[in-house]
Parts: C-alpha cells; sequence; structure tokens
C-alpha cells in the first residue's frame, strides 16, 4: 500500500492484529534489478537461493522477524512424524477433527 488505509477500517485492522501489516513496505523503495537477480536465483524445487557465497533460505522465523508478526503460541523446532498428520494439523489450529 501506498499509503495508509482508511481511517474506517483501521480499528478494524487493529483489532484482528493485522495493522503492523498494512504498513510494511511503506517508505521502502523497491529496486527492479536487484528482486530479478533474486527470483533469478531462487530455486522453487529446493525452496533456497543459490548465491555465490552458498545456498540460503528464508524461513518462517525470518519472515516474523522481518515483518513484525506477533508470535503467540509455541513454536515447532524439530521434525515430528504423525500417522495422521492431517488431523495434528487441525488439532493444532483449534478445529475440531471431524
Amino acid at each position: 500500500m501506498s499509503r495508509p488505509p482508511s481511517p474506517l477500517i483501521e480499528n478494524y485492522l487493529r483489532e484482528a492484529g493485522f495493522w503492523h501489516v498494512s504498513n510494511i513496505g511503506r517508505g521502502c523503495k523497491l529496486d527492479p534489478k536487484f528482486i530479478s537477480a533474486l527470483i533469478e536465483r531462487w530455486r522453487p524445487e529446493m525452496h533456497t537461493f543459490h548465491l555465490s557465497c552458498r545456498e540460503c533460505t528464508i524461513t518462517l522465523d525470518d519472515v516474523q522477524l522481518q515483518l513484525r508478526f506477533p508470535v503467540d503460541g509455541s513454536i515447532l523446532t524439530e521434525s515430528v512424524q504423525f500417522a495422521d498428520r492431517g488431523a495434528h494439523m487441525l488439532r493444532s489450529f483449534g478445529c475440531d477433527s471431524e
């Protein structure tokens, strides 16, 4: 967004916890050459950037830190195996699996 959201929706954005999202990128100038260079180096099959120094990837933690998303729950930091991954995901998001 190039300008602030309408005052008519500001309170709704704040209440939903998305006010910070509506301000992402304000005051930043995007460099098309830099964006193109990153796109050329992205490898979707591995979800990594291949740079001259090494490979790197963007983690959810990186996104949370850069965009200042609030985190108010536990974080999964290790590999976990589940017989029924779908049911686990539904439970994780507070949904009933039935």
